[in-house]
């Protein structure tokens, strides 16, 4: 295992690497820290950090960069993270405001700014609510035969679904019905958790008028759609850009972890691996990710939300493995702690 002294010098060597992208020198290292020895010392500790596998050369240059190995050292060793800036602090609070009731905005407004604040690709998993219930369910008349359910959850969330009337009848045919099974609907489900929606449903088909239930097939059907995508797990990702000027710290192209952003299943269970961990910051570099098109990639993570109220997610930011690991660590935690606050 390195001395302290050495990961003293593989700390330096990575946030040089980091901030240059050019391998790093002992000369360079004497000259730019204050280790107060000698260039010949510091290319001994250099030497014993390459037979530990921390730093490699890349080419016949007298510099070195850090491995994924180093990489993983340098994060678990580090004792603190650096504080967010006061522009960020700004930042933050400017765009997630306290109160606000749409959850979809909230998420977008999250994904923005987290890419914004670390310049990486930001994620952002949508919480996942065990006690969402339904706020409300309105049903409004459309042109071309049709009706549109909406359906209005505990958290903000809005789900909307179509549906069409049988050859023959018009919103205003059934206007009557609609009236009836609206009302009938809010009184059966305002209140319930999601959950019940099965056991619901059932209710309303029972107590429907006869005339009422091929109708109510057709807008309890709906709304199943909408329950169900509010279980379901969404992930928001903004920032492909900040992602696409990296290119040059990739050894291969970047269209496999494009591919894995793109289809989201990876980075779904790559997420739900991460979460697995624990709540706190988790960090993946390189190969720790398996998920095919990620191997190359560092990913940092951390939940938000609160688990004892049954509505958890996770956010995350996406690069090569040549980043500011400390830097956006503490912009991830502090984002995190922010949208819990928010989501409260």
């Amino acid at each position: 295992m390195a001395t302290e002294r050495g990961l003293a010098v593989l700390q330096a060597i990575v946030n040089d690497y980091v901030a240059t992208r050019e391998p790093v020198g002992s000369a360079g290292l004497v000259s730019r820290h204050q280790f107060h020895v000698s260039a010949a010392t510091i290319r001994n500790d250099m030497s014993a950090l390459e037979d530990e596998e921390l730093i490699s050369a890349p080419h016949t240059s007298a510099g070195r960069v850090p491995t994924e190995k180093g990489y993983r050292v340098f994060v678990d060793n580090l004792t603190r993270l650096r504080g967010i800036t006061a522009p960020q602090r700004r930042a933050i609070e400017r765009f997630l405001t306290p109160g606000e009731a749409d959850l979809d905005v909230m998420i977008e407004k999250t994904v923005r700014l987290l890419a914004q604040l670390t310049n990486q690709l930001a994620v952002v998993r949508y919480p996942t609510f065990s006690s969402t219930r339904v706020r409300k369910v309105d049903i409004v008349d459309v042109e071309g035969g049709r009706l549109l359910v909406v359906l209005i959850t505990s958290r903000g969330t809005v789900a909307q679904h179509h549906v069409t009337l049988p050859a023959g009848a018009s919103a205003q045919s059934v206007r009557p019905s609609v009236v009836r099974l609206r009302a009938l609907i809010n009184d059966q489900m305002r209140g319930v958790d999601l959950e019940q929606f099965g056991d619901r449903a059932e209710q309303v088909r029972e107590y429907a008028a006869p005339d009422d239930r091929p109708l109510a097939e057709l807008l309890l059907g709906a709304l199943e759609l909408g329950v169900e995508g509010s279980r379901s797990e969404r992930l928001v990702v903004a920032g492909t850009g900040n992602l696409m000027r990296t290119e040059a710290d990739f050894d291969h192209t970047l269209v496999p972890v494009l591919e894995a952003i793109e289809e989201q299943v990876a980075l779904l269970r790559l997420l739900g691996e991460m979460g697995a961990e624990g709540r706190d910051i988790t960090v993946r570099i390189g190969r720790e990710n398996e998920h095919e098109g990620l191997e190359e990639a560092a990913v940092i993570s951390s939940g938000y939300g609160s688990e004892q109220r049954g509505e958890y997610g996770r956010l995350a930011v996406l690069g090569p493995t040549r980043m500011d690991y400390r830097a956006n660590m503490a912009a991830v935690q502090a984002v995190a702690s922010y949208l819990s606050k928010m989501l409260r």
